[in-house]
């Protein structure tokens, strides 16, 4: 068997609200509790399981989500809909706008409990270097 990505584990401050915002923005469903765990489940069957734990243990991590073309247009829409705050870089240097990284499109949210999400439609190292410049977001 091919080693496989089963499930991980996000703190939340709140984990409803957190698997809820997520699977919005994705277009996902939340999935039924499962002892503490509320899971949102990806196409490839990895689910985030999200846990509330107290707020001061709670590390900041980065997620990054591969969806298609149509998706991303889908959730960029709910993303600019509900005013949730966006970058084309980690670094928060670049807010208002989506990368072209690989010849694809990428941006970055911060989710209730300040993760960082990230969206692309081109896996890293799958294109051109210079992926044909950066838009604005208008």
């Amino acid at each position: 068997m091919a080693v496989q990505l089963n499930h991980t584990i996000v703190h939340a401050k709140d984990r409803r609200e957190s698997a809820e915002f997520l699977a919005h923005v994705l277009g996902l469903e939340v999935g039924a509790e499962t002892g503490p765990f509320l899971p949102v489940e990806t196409a490839n069957g990895v689910t985030l399981d999200f846990a509330t734990v107290p707020e001061d243990h709670i590390t900041t991590q980065h997620y990054a989500f591969l969806i298609s073309e149509a998706e991303f247009d889908a959730a960029f829409a709910r993303i600019r809909q509900a005013g949730i705050p966006y970058w084309a870089d980690p670094r928060q240097e670049r807010p208002g706008e989506i990368n072209r990284n690989d010849g694809g499109r990428g941006l970055y949210f911060m989710d209730p409990s300040r993760h960082a999400m990230e969206i692309i439609t081109r896996p890293y190292g799958s294109g051109s270097a210079g992926g044909g410049g950066d838009d604005p977001a208008v």
